[in-house]
């Protein structure tokens, strides 16, 4: 197989996730310190005190320490999960023998540095003595930090695996409530246009005004229904829009008893949230009515949430499947509240002699809030 370039991996390599932060090199730095001591001990049996080898051993170590962050690159060139194990471990020894190499070299001119300016005569043939045991921690350093540096990768890939895979939930989500949008516009439209249709006969004064109100009424859900949430008074001016074109086709039959708690104000709503459920209740209850009747609507706050109360009245001997799930309206509202509010929505009907109810509850959400 052949190997990658680093333009094509999917790790950042201009930086050093370790030098990225002041406080991850000083943990770092401050994980050496053990390895310092040990590496003291290590060089006290080829010198003479204690002091002498510490001399030698920690500005080795704190070298070695930068030193074994190109392992963080090694490891890059040779991912796990596109090579052989034979080739990794091959590449690995052969960038641990060179990373102790040089360091012992440094470590050579480091000695013969110091040893006439501090008067340690000796102290470099004993260091060269030590070139075994130094060459071989030196390669089991390099090759602690390569696998700590295949850690950090592994976790760094599996993150962004989970980030990718969120990414896509959102997506498709977002899709889901486009669909789910999409149905609202035509279903109006129909019920819309079936209306203007039945006034141009009887009343075409008011069939003219219902088309007027009507693409006012478009233009503004064009406007709104284009963005994820709005604030509840916007909704409600959706509302009151639709409402004003069923009043020019019925009238006296209907009439509308409205509650808003002024606490709600600037809770988010998905766009044409309230205005289906207003439409079944006008279509399904006032309609078959002779002499029509009341559409409650209470916008309150129960705590975080906000509750959304839609009645109206229905004929207590009409046909209950015409009132069962109130048609697309409704579960249409009750798919969009599951897909934006996971677990967290509820959506009660009930039906008793001559009512017809829907209760809607979800989290209140202001503008720059996160769910």
């Amino acid at each position: 197989m052949e190997p990658r370039s680093w333009a094509a991996l999917p790790f950042s390599t201009d930086v050093h996730p370790i030098l990225e932060s002041r406080q991850r090199l000083t943990l770092y730095l401050l994980a050496w310190l053990p390895i310092a001591a040990i590496l003291t001990a290590v060089l006290k049996r080829g010198f003479e005190s204690w002091p002498q080898a510490a001399l030698v051993a920690v500005p080795m170590s704190l070298l070695y320490a930068f030193m074994c962050l190109s392992a963080w690159y090694v490891c890059l060139a040779a991912p796990m999960r596109d090579q052989s194990v034979l080739r990794v471990l091959a590449t690995l020894s052969i960038a641990s023998l060179v990373s102790s190499g040089v360091w012992f070299a440094a470590g050579e001119v480091w000695v013969i540095s110091i040893e006439p300016w501090m008067d340690l005569p000796g102290l470099s043939d004993n260091y060269t003595m030590q070139f075994t045991p130094l060459l071989l921690n030196g390669v089991l350093l390099f090759l602690l930090a390569a696998a700590v540096h295949y850690l950090l990768i592994t976790v760094d890939a599996s993150r962004g695996v989970e980030k990718r895979a969120l990414e896509l939930q959102v997506l498709a989500r977002e899709a889901e409530l486009k669909a789910l949008r999409a149905q609202i516009d035509p279903h109006f439209l129909f019920n819309s246009l079936n209306s203007i249709s039945a006034l141009t006969v009887s009343d075409p004064q008011g069939a003219r005004s219902m088309c007027l109100l009507l693409a006012d009424f478009l233009r503004t859900s064009l406007v709104l229904g284009a963005k994820q949430q709005i604030p509840i008074s916007e909704e409600l001016r959706l509302v009151e829009g639709f409402l004003s074109i069923e009043k020019v086709r019925y009238g006296k039959r209907l009439s509308v008893v409205r509650n808003v708690d002024p606490a709600c104000d600037g809770c988010l709503v998905p766009p044409l949230l309230i205005q289906p459920l207003v439409e079944n209740a006008i279509r399904h209850g006032i309609a078959p009515l002779i002499d029509g009747g009341a559409v409650r609507l209470d916008v309150h706050r129960e705590g975080p949430a906000i509750e959304i109360l839609l009645e109206n009245p229905v004929d207590p001997h009409g046909e209950v499947t015409r009132q069962k799930g109130a048609g697309l309206g409704l579960e249409n509202v009750k798919s969009r509240l599951a897909k934006l509010f996971p677990g967290q929505a509820n959506v009660n009907v009930t039906r008793d002699e001559g009512r017809f109810q829907v209760r809607l509850r979800f989290p209140c959400i202001r503008l720059g809030e996160t769910q």
